[in-house]
C-alpha cells in the first residue's frame, strides 16, 4: 500500500504516518526514510523530537535525499517505509549549493515512485505550502509548485490521499488501515 499524508505544520502527519506504519508492518521490517539535514538548532531539535516519537516502534532509520533509489539496498522489499519527508528532501536537492536546480522536483518524483514500487508499503509525508496564498519570491514559488507537482503525481498513482489538519485526517482517495 502506498499512502501520501500531507497537512501544514504541527498537523499530525508524522504521528499518523508512524502509527499507519506499525499498523502496515507487522512482523517485517520498519524503516524511516529521513530527508532533512540539520542546518541549525531548530532542525536538531525537531531531528530530536522525531527520533523520540518513534523510540521504540522498531524503526531502522535511513538517511538520504539524493539517489533515492540507491538507498534501496538498505531497504528489505518487504518492509514499510516511512518517508519523511518530501518538503526537507525538496528543498535538499533544490538548493544543494544554493544555486537553485530546476529540475529537482521532476528527478524526486521519479525516484520516488521508483522507491514506493520497490517496498511492500511507503507513507510519505509531505507539507501543504502551497495553501498559504503569499506572494513569495521567484524560487520560493518555484520550490512551492515543485511541491504541490510532486505531491500530485505521488497522488495519482498512490493507493491513499490523507490531509491533516489539526490532528484530524480528511482522506481524499482510498482507505487508510485501521490504526
Amino acid at each position: 500500500m502506498r499512502i501520501l499524508l500531507i497537512g501544514g505544520g504541527k498537523s499530525g502527519k508524522s504521528t499518523l504516518a508512524q502509527r499507519l506504519a506499525a499498523a502496515l508492518s507487522g512482523a517485517a521490517p520498519r524503516y524511516y526514510w529521513a530527508t532533512m539535514t540539520p542546518h541549525d538548532d531548530e532542525d536538531r531539535a525537531r531531528i530530536r523530537r522525531h527520533v523520540a516519537d518513534r523510540a521504540g516502534m522498531g524503526f531502522v532509520t535511513v538517511e538520504r535525499s539524493f539517489d533515492l533509489p540507491g538507498g534501496l539496498a538498505e531497504i528489505d522489499p518487504n518492509g514499510t517505509v516511512l518517508f519523511d519527508s518530501i518538503t526537507a528532501c525538496l528543498s535538499e536537492r533544490m538548493f544543494p549549493d544554493g544555486t537553485p536546480n530546476a529540475r529537482a522536483g521532476r528527478e524526486i518524483t521519479g525516484e520516488l515512485l521508483t522507491v514506493s514500487r520497490s517496498c511492500r508499503h511507503l507513507i510519505a509525508v509531505c507539507d501543504d505550502l502551497w495553501h498559504g496564498g503569499e506572494d513569495y519570491q521567484a524560487w520560493t514559488e518555484v520550490y512551492v509548485r515543485e511541491l504541490a507537482e510532486i505531491c500530485r503525481a505521488l497522488a495519482s498513482e498512490f493507493d491513499a490521499v490523507c490531509e491533516m489538519t489539526a490532528g484530524l485526517p480528511r482522506l481524499w482517495k482510498g482507505e487508510l488501515p485501521r490504526v
